[in-house]
C-alpha cells in the first residue's frame, strides 16, 4: 500500500523550550483512500538519550533521583530513572549519553551498547529516546556529577543491588518508561547469560 501523506496546512503555535505545531493533514487510509483533513496537534521537544550503567566493581547499578515536576501532581514528584537528558543541535547520540553520564554522575564510559530507540508518545510528539547500556568501574568516575548548575539540576546518584533492582520491578515502583524498558533489557539479558 502506498503510505501517502499530504500536509494541508501547519503553523507553529508555540517556539520555546518545547514548540507545538498546528497541523491539517491527509492521510492514506488501509481502504486505499485519502481520509479528510484531520488537525493534529505535535509537540516537538527534540530527540533524547537514556543510560542504564552497572558499575562493575561494585555489581551495583547507577541510577538518578531528581525532581520532575510534570509527576509531581499525579505521583511522587522525585523520581529513580536511568541517565537521561536531550541532544544537543549537532550531535549525535552516543556524544549526548556520553555528555549527559559525564554531567550527571560523574563517570567516563568507554563502550555503549544500544538497547532500543523508540518514540516516547507517537500520538501527541515526535521525541524519540536512544537508550543505550554500559558498564563502568570505579576508576571512570571522574567528577561528582550532579547535573549542571546552569540548567537548575540537582541530581543525585542511586546505587542499587540487581536483587533491589528486581524487586521494585517486581512491585511496580519504576514509573519512567525508558528505564523501565532499560531494567526489563538488563534482567533478560541477566536471565540469559
Amino acid at each position: 500500500m502506498d503510505k501517502k501523506v499530504e500536509i494541508v496546512e501547519q503553523k507553529l503555535l508555540l517556539d520555546d523550550f518545547f514548540k507545538i505545531e498546528e497541523v491539517h493533514v491527509r492521510f492514506r487510509r488501509f481502504d486505499g483512500k485519502m481520509s479528510e483533513p484531520v488537525r493534529r496537534l505535535v509537540l516537538e521537544r527534540g530527540d533524547a538519550v537514556g543510560a542504564l550503567l552497572v558499575n562493575t566493581d561494585t555489581q551495583k547499578v547507577l541510577m538518578t533521583n531528581q525532581f520532575r515536576y510534570p509527576t509531581y501532581q499525579k505521583g511522587p514528584g522525585w523520581l529513580h530513572e536511568v541517565v537521561a537528558g536531550m541532544i544537543d543541535e549537532h550531535e549525535q547520540p552516543e556524544q549526548a549519553v556520553r555528555r549527559e553520564i559525564h554531567e550527571e554522575i560523574g563517570y567516563e564510559v568507554h563502550a555503549l551498547t544500544p538497547i532500543a530507540t523508540f518514540y516516547v508518545s507517537p500520538g501527541g510528539s515526535t521525541e524519540r529516546i536512544f537508550l543505550f547500556y554500559a558498564e563502568v568501574t570505579n576508576a571512570d568516575r571522574i567528577s561528582n556529577g550532579g547535573g549542571l548548575a546552569s540548567e537548575h539540576e540537582d541530581i543525585e546518584l542511586i546505587e542499587v543491588s540487581f536483587d533491589e533492582l528486581w524487586d521494585v520491578l517486581k512491585k511496580g515502583e519504576i514509573r519512567d518508561a525508558k528505564t523501565l524498558i532499560a531494567v526489563q533489557w538488563l534482567q533478560q539479558r541477566q536471565m540469559n547469560s
